[in-house]
């Protein structure tokens, strides 16, 4: 009885284990940056895979019209491609963070292979728009405590997300913004998951996430809320000791 109970024990902290690796909220393999402080009235959008031609521009414009600054974690080998459409958004005022190089697992990557992804990512940003965050998001969220100390070691804050649009299929707008409205918690402090590209290769279709985030826009602020980068809103919670991400 004892092994079959070890067994199942086993199981168990491998599920768990597991799920931690890849869920946004999760702390188990390390602290991550996850959400602001609730009560702040605050929102982060954040775009994930680009750059994109053409949607990651058009997503500029919606942007542009609600004077609205979010963050972008950006694919390496997609910045090599298109380092014009990067310059555009940092000219713009956004955030620009590490998406790795070429978009793989981290919880399958050998410290060396993490190393080189988090560093070519860092240098193709480097070569299209010179300095910039310090803010990195493992993709589809998976990683394992070697990830976040190597993370740590090339100074970078880690970031995940608490809201999701769900949008990588690309649904209907509707559908987006629904997703996302149900999930903002009241009072906010929410970083919320959307993607202006996909990461098998450039011109993946995002206009219902540009559509949806134009309509997602004046519908919070209506409700109160404050759009701001997510260096914004680590720098908020940083003089909130009391807070909780």
């Amino acid at each position: 009885m004892i092994p079959v109970l070890a067994g199942v024990a086993a199981l168990a902290s491998a599920t768990a284990a597991g799920y931690q690796s890849m869920a946004p909220t999760g702390q188990w393999f390390g602290p991550t940056f996850a959400s602001g402080a609730r009560g702040s009235k605050r929102l982060a959008l954040t775009f994930d895979d680009g750059p994109n031609d053409p949607h990651t521009l058009k997503l500029l414009e919606v942007l542009a019209k609600h004077e609205v600054r979010a963050t972008f974690f950006m694919i390496g080998r997609f910045v090599r491609e298109r380092p014009d459409i990067a310059r555009a958004v940092a000219s713009a005022g956004h955030a620009i963070g590490n998406h790795t190089f070429s978009h793989p697992l981290m919880t399958f990557k050998t410290g060396e292979e993490t190393r080189r992804e988090l560093n070519d990512c860092r240098n193709a940003l480097r070569e299209a728009i010179g300095d910039h965050s310090n803010l990195f998001r493992p993709p589809w969220g998976g990683r394992r405590p070697a990830t976040l100390r190597i993370a740590r070691e090339l100074g970078l804050e880690t970031v995940m997300w608490n809201v999701t649009g769900y949008d990588w299929n690309a649904p209907a707008a509707p559908v987006i913004e629904g997703k996302v409205a149900r999930r903002i918690r009241d009072g906010g402090g929410d970083i919320i998951l959307l993607h202006d590209g996909g990461h098998k290769a450039m011109g993946a279709s995002r206009g219902s996430t540009v559509t949806a985030v134009d309509n997602l826009i004046p519908r919070h602020r209506d409700l109160g809320y404050e759009f701001v980068t997510v260096l914004e809103m680590i720098l908020a919670i940083s003089r909130q000791p009391s807070a909780v991400r």
